[in-house]
């Protein structure tokens, strides 16, 4: 029985890496896949943005936008070329919202894949521009939601693109489910390497109202619960979660759906814990700022929320697409395991945007998110 359990869980480790796995960079709260790179287009030498000769150049995390690399199957990227006549020039995948925003400060892309706190910096900075929605075919079908997280001062920057949530799941085999509090209290609890990880704990903390605008207080009162146990897991990579719970050494994660189901597939008995508010974030594509000729860029815009798209996206990389309509075939199982539709199940969902969120930071009422990374950097030290 042991020797089963172990290949089992072997397989969900090879799924992570050669298949469909995808697990959250930090400090953005997006995916961070962990499949090897997919091979990209030749690159253009130019370091400019390419868009004027019907070129694009995108930054993207893997898994995102496949050249069929990994899979002929899996080629989006090849299709979007013989049907649009635009030729993908240069096709940079990264792991991490750190390497993307590295990679974002050394060049300009045409196109790029953010996540909700490196979006806010590329608004900041006006590495991006607005994008006119009504060049977006099947904008309307993506959920509302998602599209108002990407609208700033009225002008939209992002068109989303997948998403998902947070759960903590436990071993139920070694404790006893109960409440978040426990999670917090254990120094076996694996969460996420990410600033943001301070809203899970100011929810955990239960005196803030708004996860993402916390004043100083709340933020000291989220940050003394993870000081509590300083030696305990920080996670990056899945596979870290999947040998985690195979060796024993894990009682609780911090983890999505996907994982959860990938875990109890390998026949460990992971459980959720029951929690009255959960966080959550959406990745879309945004516009580089230095792209004149928008023809080729919008194009791959209209390519990413074509329901087919997204319904390759969600299956590769096991998050759940922003169009209902991709809800079919292949993606049916992630759109099921995260509750696409579900209004009861995503109002408990609080997707992310980059602290302070709506709050005022010169009214001294909340901490933005430089403050958030020194507290977060402070606290892994």
């Amino acid at each position: 029985m042991k020797r089963r359990r172990t290949y089992a869980l072997a397989i969900a480790a090879t799924a992570l890496v050669a298949g469909m796995g995808a697990a959250r960079p930090t400090p953005s709260p997006s995916p961070t896949p962990t499949r090897s790179p997919s091979p990209s287009p030749t690159a253009s030498p130019s370091p400019t943005a390419t868009q004027s000769d019907g070129t694009l150049q995108i930054l993207t995390y893997r898994g995102y936008a496949e050249y069929g690399g990994i899979s002929p199957k899996v080629n989006w990227v090849g299709a979007f070329e013989k049907e649009t006549g635009c030729r993908v020039a240069r096709l940079d995948t990264v792991q991490t919202a750190g390497e993307m925003a590295d990679r974002v400060s050394q060049r300009p892309y045409d196109v790029i894949t953010a996540g909700p706190a490196l979006a806010g910096d590329l608004i900041e900075a006006k590495q991006v521009q607005p994008i006119d929605p009504a060049k977006v075919s099947g904008y309307e079908d993506l959920d509302e939601r998602f599209r108002d997280l990407g609208t700033v001062s009225g002008e939209v920057y992002g068109v989303p693109y997948l998403w998902a949530y947070d759960e903590f799941v436990y071993d139920s085999g070694k404790v006893v489910g109960g409440g978040l509090e426990q999670v917090f209290a254990s120094s076996r609890a694996a969460l996420r390497d990410s600033p943001l990880t301070i809203a899970d704990a100011a929810l955990a903390e239960g005196s803030a109202k708004e996860p993402y605008e916390l004043s100083e207080a709340e933020l000291g009162k989220a940050v003394e619960l993870l000081a509590r146990y300083r030696d305990r897991t920080y996670w990056q990579n899945p596979i870290d979660l999947v040998k985690g719970f195979a060796t024993g050494a894990l009682d609780y994660a911090q983890a999505t759906p996907y994982y959860r189901l990938l875990l109890q597939k390998a026949g460990k008995p992971i459980k959720t814990l029951k929690t009255v508010r959960t966080t959550g974030w959406v990745d879309s594509w945004m516009l580089g700022a230095n792209v004149s000729d928008t023809t080729c860029a919008y194009r791959w815009l209209n390519w990413m929320t074509d329901p087919e798209t997204q319904r390759d996206a969600a299956a590769w990389s096991g998050m759940a697409p922003a169009n209902d309509k991709a809800c079919k075939g292949r993606a049916k199982e992630m759109c099921e395991t995260y509750g696409v539709g579900d209004d009861k199940r995503l109002d408990r969902v609080v997707f992310a945007v980059r602290p302070p969120g709506g709050c005022r930071v010169e009214d001294g009422e909340c901490t933005d998110y430089t403050t958030w990374t020194e507290r977060w950097n402070d606290l892994k030290e």
